[in-house]
């Protein structure tokens, strides 16, 4: 278990980071949880465990560094139990045990989901907390009242403020109680860092390599040990009943082949599912296209505009440049606005407004 800013420093003295004044300005946000839970517990027949420390909600624009600091506050933690994940496959798993709960006929469902995670961890490091979906907005603040409750300490980014959750969402008025309950039980900070390390890391960088081919994959290769920072883990979305696997995700950035995306059965809100759920997507081994894989074609298509819609930027290898990518075939002529766009965001400024 280590100081987090000793961590930090330690790792400005490597050179795998940079001085950030705005966020060594979190810093002791972070420090007063891991010291709070690091004190011995106090025996005693009667004597109750002290209160658990405040959460953080850390939010700010993309590319701030707020996963790198979460992954820093983690290492530092020791053999504290703390699961760190995605929320939005959190909420997967939540919905997955709920709907075993309902078929085992118990009432309340959400209760033995919320159980299994207070038996297994004291600390829920969450990534990227957003709520698009009626259904997490529903349940979230129950299942947050649970975890509270049981001295669960929550930790968690996000691009937006909490007043802007769920911003316009159906029945929004039943979650404003959740708004007011992360207010209560976590400290809100604001990472104002004016540089987007990741928009940085990329600015004037090739991201569109072709042919595909040895020389390609070891570019690839480069820019996701550049961006993601680690290794990656498979992150597994549930939409509509369906899986959607992308096989390496990290720190907001995933990494996949074109099969893995468009070999599969996958429609318009797997892919809108996907740009929701990531900030910079790497798509590798892109074909060429034609009649002869057409259906693996129009969902490129649906992908690449879904993408765009969102501001996900796209790092690619592909067969030919993206006008040459679909010569041929049923859809030649409405390609040439997925091979406008994929020339689009291949701009060094592209996809900066994301928020």
């Amino acid at each position: 278990m280590s100081d987090i800013l000793a961590l930090y420093t330690d790792r400005i003295a490597t050179g795998a980071l940079h001085h950030d004044s705005a966020q060594e300005a979190v810093l002791p946000e972070f420090e007063r949880i891991r010291a709070e839970l690091a004190k011995p517990a106090k025996r005693g027949l009667f004597r109750k465990p002290p209160p658990p420390p405040k959460g953080l909600y850390l939010w700010g624009g993309v590319g701030r560094g707020k996963s790198m600091l979460m992954d820093l506050f983690v290492d530092s933690l020791g053999d504290i139990p703390v699961r760190r994940v995605h929320f939005h496959a959190f909420m997967q798993e939540i919905h997955t045990a709920m709907h075993a709960a309902r078929k085992q006929g118990i009432e309340d469902a959400l209760a033995p989901a919320a159980q299994a995670v207070i038996d297994s961890v004291r600390v829920l490091a969450f990534d990227e907390m957003q709520i698009t979906d009626i259904t997490d907005a529903m349940i979230v603040g129950r299942l947050f009242e649970a975890l509270f409750n049981a001295g669960v300490v929550i930790v968690t980014t996000s691009n937006r403020v909490p007043d802007d959750l769920y911003e316009n969402g159906l029945n929004r008025q039943l979650f404003l109680p959740f708004i007011a309950q992360i207010k209560q039980q976590m400290v809100v900070h604001e990472l104002v860092s004016p540089k987007d390390y990741r928009q940085n890391r990329l600015e004037g960088a090739q991201v569109y390599f072709t042919p595909n081919g040895p020389e390609a994959h070891r570019a690839i290769d480069a820019i996701w040990h550049e961006l993601s920072g680690g290794p990656g883990t498979e992150l597994v979305l549930e939409v509509k009943g369906r899986r959607v696997v992308l096989p390496q995700y990290r720190n907001g950035v995933a990494r996949a082949h074109f099969y893995d995306l468009c070999g599969h059965f996958l429609g318009p809100a797997d892919y809108l599912a996907i740009a929701q759920a990531v900030k910079l997507l790497i798509l590798e081994d892109i074909p060429r296209l034609s009649r002869s894989n057409f259906n693996e074609a129009k969902r490129f298509v649906t992908l690449i505009d879904s993408l765009y819609e969102a501001q996900v930027r796209l790092v690619c290898s592909a067969a030919a440049e993206p006008e040459m990518l679909y010569v041929e075939g049923e859809g030649v002529f409405e390609f040439e606005r997925t091979a406008s766009r994929l020339r689009e965001m291949q701009d060094k400024d592209w996809g900066q407004d994301a928020g």
